[in-house]
């Protein structure tokens, strides 16, 4: 033993007494010291994302040590990205700087985001972050020591990585052109296969090997699963939709198409008012509470049915999108947002149609035209104009928003104007949320039940704001019964309020936000909003029951008394079959729900069709255009150059 040792240090002396060998070795060490800084850096960055979005220390854990979640894989990714723009910057860690922030403000606005709504974040929300910054007042109103804190942590967090960043490129150690180039051949590479096996339409073994499986069904599991810088990453590439198997021409030309009955254009031309009412809903529902008088007589009493809304809480453009188009956001990939991503040509709409016929086709809503990107969109769905709060008279407000009297006035005005025909399509502002104490000076609904008093005063706000688009509605319902011509209103609500612990504390749900998937009942009660269909002439339609909104375009039309070879005659045949088109449930016309249809090996033929006919018009070649669109091919040209 002796004599190993002995020769051992012998060669010892042998490399020690070699030119360099001191130098290298210590410049082996300082290398292995970087790496592993950086894998440091890597893993405290991947706990404190997860710490920030899932709020929970126990649940980071989790996914941190479960084998069977990336969390390894995501660490590993970091560490590559943190090498790599060392790389790029020749200083050691200034990528700790740079990258730091970039990965925790998305993290700690998720979060944010999971309080105000259901979802997470994802990468299409950044496409409409003005919006966001539009509607802060607000939201710092329902919460300003939160935003106050938000604030001087974005200025204090800005501060100091400019004195980081600062420190930084004149302190930190600076890579040679060798080991620049070290980084950049070793994490580069490895980054870009990465990338290459992140599309979720397409199976990869690796990918697989790795334990990132993407959700796309469901994107709360997509993001408890594969942690939040993976489920964003995996959600980048939603915008690029793939045409559904077996689309084409041929396939197309096989969908039959309903006759059209002799005389279609009615008894005459009825004007045609639809109102999507901002987070219309019931608030009688609420459990363990009672409120008097009843905010909603009118609807109550004319109420033909309900719609199922996908949103909640927000997202109304995604139900607009539906109601004006008769297409279906089931066929969407989730958290896509059609409005944003996918609305850049003209697209067959109501307006449209009714255009077509001869009507006058208006959108109004009392909000700035920019907002869900809603002049790009209306221009291409064929309105021959948008009245926004830029073209509109001054309104009157309920708190900050319009209110719902004023736009009705509104409305009422520019219908008294017009000589042809008309189809209006509103949205109401005066809804919207959070519903802040004492916004009305008044309220008149009295809230009963034994509940917090901040919760009281929320659903008290609530409630007037009901009570008075009630009242609006029955003072367009009067003006309309004296018209000579037929009028048919339309209201709806487009997704229940986000009245966040007025839910829990009633015991209406078990969490703030509603669940994207549940049984029936449940679905029903966390997703419908009212729903009205009536005449001056004929009064209400009764019995339509619960309803997608992509159907309304189908009873607005029958209700009108016209009859269309895609909104009455394929959708009819839809309607005939399912009352409605979710992403998670199919609820048929005898009631019985279909869950988790979209993933059987194989989809009703009828859907398969439907959505056929959606990704043509969106998407594709428009082979449907003759046969199920024709009356809308001539104003397409006029669309695109208006």
């Amino acid at each position: 033993m002796a004599s190993i040792d002995s020769a051992v240090a012998r060669g010892s002396r042998v490399y020690a007494d070699r030119p360099g060998f001191a130098a290298r070795h210590a410049k082996t060490l300082a290398s292995t010291r970087s790496a592993l800084f950086s894998l440091f850096v890597a893993t405290a960055l991947v706990f404190a994302v997860e710490l920030i979005v899932r709020q929970s220390l126990t649940d980071t854990l989790s996914y941190v040590l479960d084998p069977t979640r990336p969390a390894l894989t995501t660490i590993g990714i970091f560490f590559l990205i943190l090498l790599a723009v060392d790389g790029i910057f020749g200083r050691e860690h200034k990528s700790a700087v740079v990258i730091a922030p970039l990965a925790l403000l998305p993290a700690v606005i998720c979060q944010q985001k999971q309080v105000f709504l259901s979802d997470p974040l994802y990468p299409t929300d950044f496409l409409f972050g003005r919006q966001i910054m539009e509607l802060m007042p607000v939201l710092v109103k329902d919460r300003p020591w939160t935003a106050v804190g938000i604030a001087v942590g974005l200025v204090a967090t800005v501060v100091a990585i400019a004195l980081l960043l600062r420190f930084a490129w004149r302190t930190f150690p600076k890579l040679t052109t060798r080991e620049r180039v070290a980084r950049l051949a070793f994490a580069l590479p490895l980054l870009v296969a990465f990338w290459n096996i992140m599309d979720y339409n397409q199976f990869s073994w690796i990918r697989d090997r790795l334990k990132v499986i993407p959700i796309m069904w469901d994107q709360t599991e997509n993001y408890k699963h594969n942690g939040f810088a993976l489920a964003f990453a995996i959600n980048l590439p939603m915008a690029n939709v793939s045409a559904p198997a077996g689309y084409m021409a041929d396939a197309i030309d096989r969908i039959p198409v309903k006759p059209l009955p002799a005389g279609t254009s009615h008894r005459g031309k009825p004007d045609v008012i639809v109102l999507m009412s901002e987070s219309f809903w019931d608030p009688t529902r609420l459990p363990n509470v009672k409120l008097s008088p009843d905010p909603m007589p009118t609807i109550r009493e004319m109420q033909s049915g309900n719609v199922f809304s996908p949103e909640f809480g927000g997202m109304t453009a995604n139900v607009e999108f539906e109601a004006l188009t008769g297409f279906s956001n089931a066929f969407l990939p989730y958290g896509s947002i059609p409005y944003q991503q996918y609305i850049r040509n003209p697209i067959p709409s109501l307006a449209t149609f009714f255009r077509g016929e001869g009507y006058v086709s208006r959108a109004i809503h009392p909000f700035q035209s920019w907002f869900w990107n809603r002049t790009a969109v209306y221009k291409a769905f064929g309105f021959d104009m948008f009245k926004s709060e830029e073209n509109m008279p001054p309104m009157q407000k309920r708190g900050i928003f319009a209110s719902d009297d004023s736009l009705t006035n509104e409305i009422i005005r520019q219908a008294d104007a017009m000589d042809d025909p008309f189809f209006f399509f509103a949205v109401t502002l005066q809804g919207h949320g959070p519903y802040e104490a004492n916004r009305y000076a008044n309220n008149t609904i009295k809230v009963e039940g034994d509940l917090p008093e901040a919760d009281r005063q929320v659903l008290a706000t609530y409630a007037q704001g009901i009570k008075e688009a009630d009242d609006s509605l029955k003072k367009l319902m009067d003006w309309a019964k004296n018209r000579d011509r037929e009028t048919v209103i339309v209201l709806f609500g487009d997704h229940l309020p986000p009245l966040n612990t007025v839910y829990t504390s009633t015991g209406f749900m078990k969490g703030v936000t509603a669940e994207r998937k549940g049984s029936k009942e449940q679905m029903k009660a966390q997703h419908e909003t009212p729903l009205v269909v009536w005449s001056n002439k004929t009064g209400p339609k009764k019995n339509v029951g619960t309803i997608s909104p992509a159907f309304l375009s189908y009873q607005i039309l029958k209700q009108s008394g016209y009859e269309h070879p895609y909104y009455t005659g394929f959708l009819g045949k839809v309607y005939d079959q399912y009352r409605v088109v979710d992403r998670y449930m199919l609820i048929r016309k005898n009631g019985k729900e279909v869950a988790e249809w979209s993933r059987q090996p194989k989809v009703p033929a009828l859907l398969r069709d439907y959505r056929f006919l959606q990704h043509d018009m969106m998407f594709g070649d428009r082979f449907s255009t003759d046969r199920f669109f024709k009356s809308h091919a001539d104003l397409f040209a006029s669309v695109e150059t208006h």
